[in-house]
């Protein structure tokens, strides 16, 4: 069935919602929105759904979601009576039409005969991933599109262990979706009949409270936070689902002086203070800064939409003057790897056989930090499901003892669990971290020189290409094979070194062929990779420690192409110089092939 078939159906019959059909006659007129909604189907990947809210089948509202819904169910009954008893947890955030999309998953769910364990209120990511092992269910449903601008909204489904699912059963949950090809056959069930029947069942402070003690346990170096209690931190959730959990868990563990930023506490899908809700953009921390400024605060802290991502902000001295600068992602990173790892080791609680996890587009000093205290390192492909599989397969199934994990996208866990990042417990260590820098007299920033200066400077960014619709994917898909037809071609050194156009290449890793061309030793010699693929190419660009790098990929979650950079060395200017350099030559390699 064609664009224009699917269009007159959603159109005309009455299946369909009035307010679905006005909007939908709003664009009779404009074949190319036409066929951007209905070319294809809203794209089930390997954590689940997100696009731009909207009527259509490419397009986030109550039908596709009943339909991701309904192909879950199959899944779920599959799986036999004991994963339809375990049921499903099921939160969502503070984005536009959040509420009522739970509402269509739990009900979609129900009619299916599955329970249904539906939060009472906007949760957060974290909590989601803890609601699933705390009721021992099969599955997990999270109404968020994390960090995207207001017009997306999404659907993540989680397994078992409280992680995303894996690319194996979210295949398997595609085939089931894909056999809906009429939204019209799906099964449905009014929501209040299924909480009367006992298939939907509401929770709510039996899990805060529950998540809040978890959370207790895993504080870092108590005696510092409470000769510091009466530190002045500013929180801001963002217009999003932090604001309880956060202000309850720094609370708890005895934080006295919590300024929240008014203009943000409460949720609105709208985000009305902030180009985009995104704590990676150091700019939707300048109203927390403007509060630390009055409150005299030492650190600034806030939370996306769905409070799985935390940016940081803290005072510090340039040219005399106390300025507030953000952190990246990586820099956060090892500062809580580093601070975690010590304070344990200090304490004689760091486990034998300990490891930390990151992702290949994470800085490169977290193996230096790793190797310093005898613990394992391990690195994975991007996606915090890659972090949370680590964990299940090394610590709760193996004899190793997990102690932190993080991305460079501002993504952190701590503790067992939650089994994807977890901007509360972030929160709660970041704070905890100041505290204890305060209480040896320094800056969150002092802090991290000192690390820089036992490890070496290590300086990474991040840029990318936005690129909409059906043409923008097809521009990114065409970008990435031209790529790696131009690194086919090439045999020898000399031929890799014109790859990037100045940068030093001395190996590349695809990904998705699992292979790591090597051009080192004068010719291409080529050894597999053993990762699960992805469509990711990751440049091996030498350097002072040889471990600089950059690396291109499609982002799972957004409409964008991106590229990340990592560059090391002992000298910090010519670390940062070299950036420079690796940034503008590979930047303007991939926008040719735009």
């Amino acid at each position: 069935m064609n664009f224009k078939d699917l269009y007159d159906i959603w159109s005309k019959d009455s299946f369909f919602d009035a307010s679905t059909q006005k909007e939908l006659a709003d664009i009779a007129n404009d074949e190319k929105e036409i066929e951007e909604r209905f070319y294809k189907d809203l794209e089930f990947g390997t954590g689940g759904l997100r696009g731009i809210l909207g009527a259509g089948t490419n397009r986030m509202n109550v039908y596709t979601v009943a339909k991701a819904s309904a192909g879950l169910a199959q899944y779920i009954v599959a799986n036999g009576k004991e994963a339809m008893e375990k049921g499903v947890a099921v939160s969502y955030d503070s984005r536009h039409f959040s509420p009522e999309f739970a509402d269509v998953t739990a009900s979609t769910l129900a009619a299916y005969g599955i329970k249904v364990y539906l939060s009472d209120e906007l949760r957060p990511v974290p909590m989601l991933s803890y609601a699933v092992r705390y009721f021992g269910a099969f599955s997990g449903v999270m109404i968020t599109a994390s960090h995207n601008p207001s017009k997306y909204n999404g659907y993540k489904v989680y397994g078992v262990d409280g992680g995303q699912v894996t690319p194996e059963a979210a295949s398997e949950i595609l085939s089931n979706i894909e056999k809906y090809a009429d939204v019209r056959t799906i099964k449905q069930m009014k929501l209040e009949d299924a909480i009367s029947s006992g298939l939907v069942e509401k929770f709510g402070s039996k899990v805060d409270e529950a998540y809040t003690a978890m959370l207790q346990e895993l504080v870092i170096d108590k005696d510092a936070i409470d000769r510091q209690s009466d530190m002045d931190i500013v929180y801001t959730p963002l217009h999003g689902s932090g604001n309880k959990p956060v202000r309850r868990i720094l609370s708890a563990v005895g934080f006295k002086n919590v300024h929240i930023v008014n203009e943000q506490e409460l949720p609105d899908g709208s985000f009305p203070t902030v180009k985009t809700p995104n704590p990676e953009d150091p700019a939707a921390l300048s109203m927390g800064i403007e509060l630390a400024k009055k409150k005299g605060a030492s650190i600034v802290v806030g939370t996306d939409p769905d409070s799985d991502r935390v940016g940081v902000a803290a005072k510090t001295v340039e040219d005399g003057k106390e300025v507030y600068k953000s952190f990246t992602g990586n820099q956060v990173g090892i500062m809580l790897l580093d601070y975690i790892l010590n304070s344990k080791k200090q304490a004689g609680t760091l486990a034998d056989k300990s490891f930390a996890v990151t992702t290949i587009v994470s800085t490169k000093l977290a193996g230096a930090i790793c190797e310093s205290y005898g613990v394992e390192l391990q690195e994975v492909l991007t996606g915090f499901k890659f972090i949370g599989e680590r964990i299940m397969i090394d610590d709760e199934n193996g004899d190793k003892s997990f102690q932190f994990g993080f991305e460079e996208s501002y993504g952190y866990l701590s503790g067992l669990n939650v089994r994807d990042k977890d901007a509360v417990v972030a929160v709660m260590l970041i704070c905890g971290m100041a505290a204890q820098s305060k209480d040896m007299g320094e800056t969150l920033f002092d802090r991290l020189e000192r690390i820089y200066k036992k490890f070496g400077y290590g300086f990474e960014e991040a840029v990318s290409f936005t690129l909409e619709g059906k043409e923008g994917l097809e521009k990114i898909q065409g970008c990435m094979s031209s790529m790696r037809q131009e690194l086919e071609a090439c045999q020898t050194k000399e031929e890799a070194l014109k790859l990037i156009g100045g940068p030093n290449v001395v190996a590349v890793r695809d990904y998705e062929k699992s292979i790591r061309y090597d051009f080192s030793s004068g010719k291409l010699t080529t050894s597999p990779i053993d990762l699960v693929k992805s469509n990711v190419l990751l440049y091996e660009l030498g350097g002072d420690k040889g471990l600089d790098w950059a690396c291109v990929r499609p982002s799972g979650t957004e409409p964008k192409l991106k590229i990340y950079f990592g560059i090391y060395d002992t000298d910090k200017a010519i670390a940062l110089e070299r950036l420079s350099e690796v940034k503008t030559s590979m930047s303007a390699f991939v926008n040719s092939k735009l």
